[in-house]
């Protein structure tokens, strides 16, 4: 019997099915077993299983993170080729160490299957390199039924003639209508300083290999050939494509020319005025585009190049939705009106994303920009990022009256940062909203301007008029607003009763305990609202104001997601506790992050806190902050016996740092922990609390409880926790023998040879670790402590991701060439980041030993 779908993700559930009665499969083993299975068994059982599956005309594999290399590369093309029927292919084999031989086998099986109409293979992350590259490609241009494909090959160490090849081999594709390319980042090696060494003349060399003009113009001149293209993706930032490549690259496309949609990514590559005319009368040939996002910033653009870029995309009169990012430019007044008057000949734009900031745009350009704006008639969503420029009155102005004439806005987001704006600017803003009343969804950055109360009350006037708005993010930071401009903001706010999602960012102001209470009593009448974030450090609430706005708060009954970041604001132990207490009549709640840093709590203000969080039952996701609070040993201990009673806590993160809560309050904290059994993902932060050894014992020892933590990042910087602390810890987190990803930041410890050596000893033990970053700079570690942790390491066989620091240490050359000697036999590592301190002949040592990894797909070295 025929069955329509079937979804696997246990290999013997698979091996035991009716193979030959699925029409559509999905098999997701991802990270299967860790990655052991592929790596230490026989998978030939599988392979041929999925060979049988001769009836299949939908496959999905999402075989990510196994590091099966050529091997299971060979055993997936021998499945491959199997399966003729197949007209949907769906292939994500990232981070599996398939190198050129893998890559040319996997081609040849695809080539077999000529019924594949729809094809997508994300490969990134491996070794295929130039060989392996052109075979794939090859193969694919004999899937002439190909009509989409999605293609995923960043970081795979591909050059300029491996591009070209994979556009020959595309323009064979000659019934491809839609084609995803990502060839994002594709160079060997990376290095932190662009310092010269001459004893690694290969290694630089390597740095230079990326996609340069040669490459992007052979990628243009074959996807030309792929006429029946209707939506195409290609990225190719951070690469070498420069003028001519971009040139090359235009033209080619120029002859698809029933595109629709078109991304193309070109950030970071050196584009100059000389190319923007170029890619601008290409376009213009793609006579059926619709859609189209192209991205040039960071590149060398100026009014010139701007002005002929608009010129040309004036001509492209199908467009209805355009987004330009063009930020870290050269351009001027000149360009940026030049380049919205061009664009009035689009008039059948109904979304325009214009992003230009950081350029040299003054009041001219953002007149001349506001004018052009008020033309475009059919606009119904529109962004604008005009921050970092230098424009002032005239232009703001001028800007806002434009918006007001823009009636039929739906979405807005105007991003107005560090611009000069004040109250005047502020209100002409504000009447220009006033008119957008079909607004629904509205972004209002005006983040450090010289805005009053004035301005604040007008804007909020002006908003409450948008009695559609729905969802509202307003940023005034570091302006100039009082309690009276902010409770002017609130109680206008307090009309949007269609509120439901709500972002106000008011930090850096002085709206003191009267503006925030204000503010409180005013949001408590948006009975709509689910979800809020108030950013609000730095106001000098003091501990009224703090207890005002979250009683209030009590009246939003359907808030379930609340994000209150209070920092530096003298709350104290009564404002502290008060808040608890408030917060427990928010019954809804599910998720709270608390900001409550450098607010002087002391034990008082955390014990009551505890003890008011312990009552919200339904809490799943739970962020704390009381940095800087001199909670202590006791406040500690009674909030860890409070966060025992939220039973049904799976994610928290407890931020304690600077509170000299010393062995004492670890001792409390670590058992507390232990009880909260349902966590999953820990986030724990007490650096420089004096815990010393014997709390970093106590604390490993209890975690060991949490069966269920997969994710556990432990931030114990600067607690003199030395070598007997660093062993202990380690023997503990040993018996996590769950965690995938580990987080250890044990800087400013005095750690030494002893220490790193048993750490490393113990981390061995856990064997589903996958990922795992360790802080242990400003230590004591020597060379025997460097190459132990190195050796201790390579028995991690599931690692994939590894970040050492190790800097300020007293690791020589020796001590340099055993770790990289070590962690080349990490057989699993595919990336790979290190921090040493910067030694020439240290240097050189590691570099060299790393580099004999051909595992590695990723390779960072950082010098300090």
């Amino acid at each position: 019997m025929i069955q329509q779908y079937k979804y696997f993700n246990i290999i013997p559930e698979f091996e035991r099915s009716s193979l030959q009665s699925f029409q559509v499969l999905h098999i997701d083993l991802r990270f299967y077993m860790n990655g052991n299975y592929f790596r230490y068994q026989d998978a030939s059982s599988f392979w041929s299983a999925l060979g049988k599956c001769t009836n299949l005309s939908n496959l999905t594999l999402d075989l990510d993170g196994n590091s099966f290399g050529d091997k299971g590369a060979s055993g997936l093309s021998s499945a491959l080729e199997k399966l003729t029927n197949l007209s949907n292919l769906t292939l994500s084999l990232q981070q599996n160490q398939i190198g050129s031989i893998g890559a040319l086998g996997l081609g040849s099986a695809l080539g077999k299957c000529t019924k594949l109409s729809n094809l997508a293979l994300n490969i990134q992350q491996n070794n295929i390199g130039a060989i392996g590259a052109s075979g794939l490609c090859s193969a694919l241009g004999k899937c002439t039924n190909l009509q989409n494909l999605t293609l995923i090959i960043l970081q795979n160490q591909i050059g300029d003639e491996d591009v070209s090849g994979l556009g020959s081999a595309l323009g064979k594709c000659s019934n491809l209508q839609n084609l995803t390319l990502n060839l994002e980042s594709n160079k060997i090696g990376y290095q932190r300083h662009s310092m010269q060494l001459p004893e690694l003349p290969q290694l630089l060399q390597l740095l230079q290999l990326k996609i340069g003009a040669i490459g992007a113009s052979g990628l243009g001149s074959a996807i030309g050939k792929c006429t029946n293209l209707l939506n195409l993706t290609v990225n190719l930032q951070c690469n070498h494509v420069y003028d001519e490549g971009a040139s090359g690259l235009c033209y080619g496309l120029s002859k698809c020319t029933n595109l629709s949609n078109l991304t193309l990514g070109l950030y970071a590559n050196q584009i100059s005025d000389g190319s923007t005319l170029d890619i601008g009368s290409a376009l213009v040939k793609c006579t059926n585009l619709s859609n189209l996002t192209l991205v040039l910033n960071i590149n060398q653009i100026s009014d010139e190049g701007v002005s002929n870029l608009g010129q040309t995309l004036g001509n492209c009169i199908n467009l209805s939705n355009l987004t330009l990012d063009l930020n870290f430019n050269k351009i001027g007044d000149q360009g940026a009106q030049g380049l919205v008057f061009a664009l009035l000949k689009c008039t059948n734009l109904s979304n325009l994303a214009l992003s230009l900031p950081y350029n040299q745009i003054g009041d001219e350009g953002v007149s001349g920009l506001g004018y052009g704006l008020v033309k475009h008639t059919n606009l119904s969503n529109l962004t604008l990022n005009l921050s970092g420029n230098s424009f002032g009155y005239e232009g703001a102005s001028s800007l806002s009256a434009a918006l007001g004439k823009c009636t039929n806005l739906l979405n807005l987001r105007l991003y107005l940062i560090s611009n000069n704006i004040n109250d005047e600017d502020a209100q002409g803003l504000s009447s220009a909203l006033e008119n957008c009343t079909k607004l629904s969804k509205l972004t209002l950055n005006l983040y450090q301007n010289q805005i009053g109360d004035e301005g604040a009350s007008g804007l909020g006037s002006a908003l409450s008029k948008c009695i559609n708005i729905s969802n509202l993010t307003l940023y005034l930071g570091s302006n100039q607003i009082s309690a009276i401009g902010a409770t002017g903001l609130g109680s206008a706010l307090a009309k949007c009763i269609n509120l439901s999602n709500l972002t106000l960012e008011f930090s850096n102001n002085q709206i003191g305990e009267e503006g925030v209470s204000g503010l409180g009593s005013a949001l408590a009448n948006c009975t709509n609202l689910s979800n809020l974030a108030l950013e609000l450090y730095s106001c000098q609430i003091g501990h009224k104001g703090a207890s005002g706005l979250v009683s209030a708060l009590v009246n939003c009954i359907n808030l379930s997601n609340l994000k209150l970041d209070l920092y530096s604001n003298e709350i104290g132990c009564e404002g502290a506790s008060n808040l608890g207490f408030a917060l427990v009549n928010c019954t809804s709640l599910s998720n709270l992050t608390l900001g409550l840093n450098s607010n002087q709590i002391g034990c008082e203000g955390a014990s009551g806190l505890g003890s008011a969080l312990a009552k919200c039952i339904n809490l799943s996701n739970l962020t704390l902050d009381l940095v800087f609070n001199q909670i202590g040993a006791i406040g500690t201990s009674d909030l860890s016996c409070a966060l025992v009673k939220c039973i049904n806590l799976s994610n928290l993160t407890l931020q304690l740092g600077f509170n000299q809560i010393g062995q004492e309050g670890a001792s409390y904290l670590g058992p507390a922990l232990a009880k909260c059994i349902n966590l999953s993902n820990l986030t724990l932060d007490i650096i420089s609390d004096q815990i010393s050894a014997m709390g970093a014992s106590f604390l490993g020892s209890s975690l060991v409880n949490c069966t269920n933590l997969s994710n556990l990042r432990l931030q114990l910087g600067s607690n003199q926790i030395g070598d007997e602390g660093t062993s202990g810890l380690g023997s503990a987190l040993a018996n996590c023998t769950n965690l995938q990803n580990l987080t250890l930041d044990l800087y400013g410890n005095q750690i030494g040879n002893k220490g790193v050596q048993g750490l490393g000893s113990s981390l061995a033990n856990c064997t589903k670790l996958s990922n795992l970053t360790l802080d242990l700079y400003s230590n004591r570690i020597g060379d025997e402590g460097a190459t132990g942790l190195g050796s201790a390491l390579a028995n991690c066989t599931n690692l994939s991701n590894l970040a050492l620091g190790l800097h300020f240490n007293q690791i020589g050359a020796l001590g340099a060439l055993g770790l990289g000697s070590a962690l080349v036999k990490c057989i699993s590592l595919s990336n790979l980041t290190l921090q040493l301190d910067s030694n020439r002949q240290l240097n050189f040592k590691a570099k060299t030993e790393s580099l004999k990894s051909k595992r590695l797909v990723f390779f960072e070295i950082q010098f300090w």
